[in-house]
């Protein structure tokens, strides 16, 4: 499978500095990062059909025979023609500013919105390109474009989730939580030590159900800081990281002190 119930890995690069991941990733094993490679490219050639829908209906608009006409003869690559005697000396060296085509000029005839459009409307009279043509022919807009935004908001959606959190002891802690999408950066969000007034683990209500959250208690602010908000791991995860918290924080392992309290 691809995911897997949310596990517990731990760094620790130095004494003073640990990091907690919890993740619904499983190990990346060579099976794994194939199967990855091969849903991100499923992915991929599906986005370009969803986006060549869309410019096939743009096509078929009226807005599109406002546009400016294409020259499709300004737009053919670059052809190389043979040196003349006139760009060539008598030892053999090449003058400059012969008839010969640069480099420049050719990236730049492919590379130009000109021949984008003028590649795009040749696929359009291809096999795939007619069908995307009578597929949206056959469809109102306020149908085909919600359609393909929503198909492509799917196909960005991130596989397994990951969160994250940062003890620098002296420093303070740093949580990190990945995106829904591809698109989306990571969020991260710095607490000083000095701010940090307490780290325990709390019972709240989700719907119907009791969870147990780490929490932090920033000095200050009305709300605490849920630590692994979207994955909520299990309690027994939970003690591990609250303990590891405190261990790095305050060189305190998180069990009883001598007057039998935690």
């Amino acid at each position: 499978m691809l995911t897997a119930a949310p596990y517990l890995r731990t760094r620790r690069p130095s004494p003073t500095t640990a990091e907690f991941i919890v993740s619904t990733l499983p190990p990346l094993t060579l099976p794994l990062r194939i199967a990855l490679a091969a849903i991100y490219f499923l992915r991929l050639v599906l986005a370009l059909g969803v986006l060549l829908l869309l410019y096939s209906a743009w096509a078929q608009s009226p807005y599109a025979s406002t546009a400016t006409p294409i020259n499709s003869t300004a737009l053919m690559p670059p052809s190389y023609t043979p040196l003349d005697s006139a760009t060539i000396d008598s030892t053999g060296t090449y003058l400059a500013g012969g008839g010969g085509n640069s480099s420049t000029d050719a990236s730049y005839s492919f590379l130009s919105f000109a021949y984008i459009q003028q590649a795009l409307h040749t696929l359009l009279r291809s096999r795939i390109g007619v069908l995307c043509s009578s597929l949206t022919a056959s469809l109102p807009p306020w149908v085909l474009i919600p359609s393909c935004v929503f198909m492509l908001y799917l196909l960005s959606l991130r596989i397994g989730a990951e969160e994250r959190l940062l003890v620098l002891r002296g420093l303070g802690i740093q949580t990190s939580s990945s995106s829904s999408t591809i698109f989306g950066s990571l969020k991260t969000r710095f607490i000083p030590t000095d701010k940090i007034q307490d780290v325990f683990i709390n019972e709240v209500f989700r719907g119907f159900e009791v969870r147990h959250v780490l929490v932090v208690i920033v000095e200050g602010e009305e709300h605490v800081v849920v630590v692994f908000p979207k994955l909520l791991p299990r309690p027994r995860i939970l003690e591990k990281v609250w303990r590891g918290v405190r261990e790095c924080l305050y060189e305190y392992d998180g069990g009883p002190t001598a007057d039998g309290k935690l």
